[in-house]
């Protein structure tokens, strides 16, 4: 059984309109724009009127269907304006066949003048013609027009296809360097704390095997809900936390959302690798601000933290910020228009600061 999307049935309801706008203007109007209360048509009349659209149906569709697909589409314009003339002196010739075949010249002269003799070899009705070979012009105008506009539907149908593909596996890729990038910090941070504190080493290790659960199930995700984000943010705060001594003040203002909102998994995760990355120092004191806002549908994250040289014996030192950078194109992929991301320095305070706005509806 043939079953037909809305689109398709949209289409089809849109032809059939077209062709009975035809023949309401070739059976009806044209006939009533005579004295038709004075005159009465031969059957011949309407006989030719309905073969005319039946012509004009089948040049509508051969042209849309095969000569501009097969033909002009492929850079064959001299042929199609070839095969255009041709079927036009086509259609003229079975006009005028069909018209000496039912006697239609005969049949009109005796309604129009019947007090005069009939003569076969008199001059053809020119604007009748005129008025026939425009209708063929129109129909192949139309359907060339309806051939170019479906072959450019088509494209761009398949072009944003080719696009979607080409997002999902960019993606994919991007999650697939986070998730080495995240594991490889934190565990550099894991062996840095061994140093100096055992338990809290080990603490840290089971809060890292709690993170690298959400790590390999959400983040294989396209989307994750909102507070199991929020919740994977305090677990990494909490074990960066186990590693700083006083000198560094933390500040977290972190909004429990109070009704579940999906966002792409791991997408803040970079800006606060960021922050602990160069806003830690062991010799100075340094402040580190951290803020996450839910209002309606729409999230608000801040972070503040001071500028301190890496450690250029330390792994951290060699990386080229991958995680941001494939986050902000993260970002530009998943939420187009429906993020604003400013980051920057503030040289006088030495300070570095990050606003992230998504809309997640």
């Amino acid at each position: 059984m043939l079953s037909f999307t809305p689109k398709k049935r949209l289409s089809v309801l849109v032809h059939i309109l077209g062709w009975l706008m035809l023949c309401i203007v070739l059976l009806l109007l044209s006939p009533l724009s005579w004295r038709m209360g004075e005159i009465q048509l031969p059957v011949q009349f309407w006989w030719k009127q309905v073969f005319l659209v039946v012509l004009l149906i089948s040049v509508f569709y051969t042209n849309a269907s095969f000569t501009v697909p097969k033909i002009l589409l492929q850079g064959k314009n001299y042929l199609f304006l070839l095969i255009v003339i041709l079927g036009g002196v086509f259609f003229y010739g079975l006009i005028i066949y069909f018209e000496q075949f039912t006697l239609y010249s005969e049949k009109m002269h005796v309604v129009f003048s019947p007090d005069k003799p009939f003569d076969p070899n008199r001059k053809r009705w020119l604007p009748g013609d005129v008025f026939q070979m425009s209708l063929y012009l129109v129909s192949i105008g139309l359907s060339t027009s309806l051939a170019l506009v479906q072959k450019w539907q088509k494209d761009e149908t398949l072009r944003r296809e080719l696009d979607r593909q080409r997002i999902n596996t960019e993606l994919s890729y991007l999650k697939a360097q986070i998730n080495p990038h995240f594991f490889f910090n934190t565990l550099n941070n894991i062996y840095a704390l061994t140093n100096l504190d055992v338990k809290k080493a080990q603490e840290a290790l089971l809060k890292l095997s709690r993170m690298m659960r959400y790590v390999l199930y959400e983040n294989q995700k396209n989307e994750t809900l909102l507070s199991k984000e929020v919740k994977f943010i305090e677990d990494y705060i909490e074990l960066m936390k186990m590693r700083m001594t006083e000198k560094v003040k933390l500040k977290v203002e972190i909004e429990i959302p109070k009704h579940d909102l999906i966002i792409a998994p791991m997408l803040i995760l970079p800006f606060l690798e960021n922050c602990f990355k160069h806003g830690v120092s062991s010799q100075h004191e340094s402040e580190i601000l951290i803020k996450l806002e839910v209002m309606g549908d729409t999230v608000f994250f801040e972070t503040r933290n001071r500028i301190f040289p890496v450690n250029p014996d330390s792994p951290e030192a060699h990386e080229n910020g991958i995680g941001l950078a494939n986050t902000q194109r993260r970002l530009s992929l998943i939420y187009p228009d429906k993020h604003r991301l400013k980051f920057g320095k503030d040289d006088s305070k030495m300070e570095y600061w990050v606003n992230l706005t998504i809309n997640l509806a």
